[in-house]
């Protein structure tokens, strides 16, 4: 210990950097400095060799900005299903509801079969704090969803509109993590290797494709069933022209 040079903490801590995200680095740090602390009040490190420990610099926004998936991984993911299986049909339906419809995992969950209103093409989802509302049900998303029921959904008592590939069959459980592996699966058999693995990427994606497209704030709250506006406004963030066209000029920049 008495052999310790400030330059060793800032190294280790710029090796950590290599393989580490900025939040796992501030972790080391933490701990580094909390040891050497100790340390220092045992007598066997200089005070010195403490504020030497760098910091980790990690800037965020409040909320985050949005997580959303490229269109063309989107693809991908959807089309690495085999619909020879039944497992692939169930799949290839669920991330279908998430990238056209932009679901959330526990809605996709508690989905029941007298959920699809088949005749008017609507589809039933319930929502954060128990509400529910119709949804349309694109051609696409109806026919993977008819195409489950009828060659893939194995035959049970159980109402869940999906249901486990692997006994008990039954529904999913609430809270659990299987949207999440549907979709981290999807992206291994695609060999995309994304930042995120997680469901909702699909329904970030969804709201910035709406944006680009012309659709306001208030539209795209509607379409994701935000119930507050301010939830919505984290994705005029992600619209790059048009911030753009807000930027002032750099003082003494570049003409």
């Amino acid at each position: 210990m008495r052999a310790l040079r400030p330059v060793d903490p800032i190294e280790f801590v710029r090796r950590q950097t290599e393989r580490m995200q900025p939040s796992a680095v501030k972790c080391v740090v933490t701990a580094m400095r909390s040891f050497l602390r100790y340390a220092q009040y045992r007598g066997e490190v200089a005070p010195e060799l403490v504020a030497a420990v760098p910091g980790v610099a990690s800037w965020i926004t409040t909320p985050p900005l949005p997580r959303a998936i490229s269109p063309d991984h989107a693809r991908r993911a959807i089309e690495s299903c085999d619909v020879r299986t039944s497992i692939g049909l169930r799949d290839r339906a669920v991330l279908l509801l998430l990238a056209r419809l932009g679901l959330r995992a526990h809605e996709i969950i508690a989905l029941q079969l007298e959920d699809c209103d088949w005749d008017a093409g609507c589809l039933r989802v319930r929502s954060k704090g128990g509400r529910e509302c119709l949804l349309p049900m694109p051609a696409d998303v109806g026919e993977a969803l008819a195409a489950y029921l009828e060659r893939g959904r194995p035959a049970t008592a159980d109402r869940h509109l999906f249901l486990r590939s692997m006994a008990p069959i039954r529904g999913f459980l609430p809270g659990s993590y299987a949207i999440g592996s549907i979709v981290r699966y999807a992206l291994q058999r695609a060999k995309i290797e994304a930042p995120h693995t997680g469901s909702h990427q699909f329904r970030h994606a969804l709201a910035v494709r709406m944006l680009e497209r012309g659709a306001s704030l208030t539209e795209i709250g509607e379409v994701l069933r935000h119930r507050s506006p301010q939830t919505t406004s984290i994705y005029a963030r992600v619209d790059i022209g048009a911030l753009r066209s807000l930027a002032l000029p750099w003082p003494g920049g570049a003409r």
